[in-house]
């Protein structure tokens, strides 16, 4: 009987380089990563995709995915983006951020391109804290979640109240797609490959700016382990974090 194989690793994900800088038991940014590389083999744009880098843990994945790229100042992210597409149209442009760089810092440069329609693609991971850094309170913190500087818990009256991107992103005219995916279960999973991949056709046909948010675990900074992990993503931040898609238009200009 000949055997086939159900499954590979993309020829575009370096595991071996990613996992210098994305090693932490149960991290899963790694997945996104590979995620990321099996759309664009399997859209056939991988020959033609840019990558923008952020700052933080995310650098894994920049390191792992084998196509052009820059790494840029932290927050600073979209404003790159937007010059590589204005200077090659005809390329794939896609950012990879934490919520932090993407949401905080870089909320500016966020708020400009969506503005602008600049038709270029944003994966923000939301790990719901800063975890490159020391696991301090992040726009995307749950309220009564502990950080390192927020170690009774984040108050609203003081630290106000979890962002919620997706669902701003998906107010701006000059956006064409927003989703929020997750990784907490194989189901979850498929969904969110599949919100990739929905928002790369949206750049490929020039509709308008994509967005994708992707809730992802951090054992070492939320002091729980793998597993645990999983459960506290479906019992406190999809309940906050409602997934699925939250705009997809054919064309911002119709």
């Amino acid at each position: 009987m000949t055997k086939k194989p159900v499954y590979k690793i993309p020829e575009t994900w370096d595991h071996e380089a990613a996992m210098g800088l994305l090693s932490c038991p149960g991290c899963q940014e790694a997945l996104i990563g590979k995620m990321l590389c099996e759309v664009l083999e399997e859209l056939d744009i991988a020959g033609s995709a840019i990558m923008v880098g952020g700052a933080g843990c995310n650098a894994g994945i920049y390191a792992g995915i084998q196509v052009d790229g820059t790494l840029i100042a932290h927050g600073r992210g979209c404003d790159q983006a937007t010059g590589i597409k204005r200077l090659r149209p005809d390329a794939i442009v896609f950012a990879v951020f934490g919520d932090g760089d993407c949401a905080a810092i870089g909320v500016d440069s966020l708020i400009a391109a969506m503005n602008r329609a600049d038709k270029f693609t944003v994966f923000m991971i939301n790990n719901s804290e800063y975890a490159s850094t020391g696991g301090q309170i992040a726009p995307t913190t749950l309220v009564g979640q502990k950080t390192s500087t927020s170690p009774h818990g984040r108050n609203p009256e003081t630290e106000g109240f979890p962002m919620h991107v997706a669902e701003m992103v998906a107010q701006f005219k000059g956006v064409a797609y927003s989703a929020r995916g997750a990784l907490n279960t194989a189901a979850n999973f498929r969904r969110t490959k599949k919100y990739m991949r929905t928002a790369f056709e949206k750049q490929m046909q020039g509709a308008g700016f994509g967005f994708v948010e992707i809730i992802s675990a951090c054992p070492t900074q939320w002091h729980l382990s793998p597993v645990e992990c999983l459960d506290w993503i479906e019992k406190e931040m999809i309940p906050e974090f409602a997934l699925g898609e939250l705009k997809n238009i054919d064309n911002v200009l119709i």
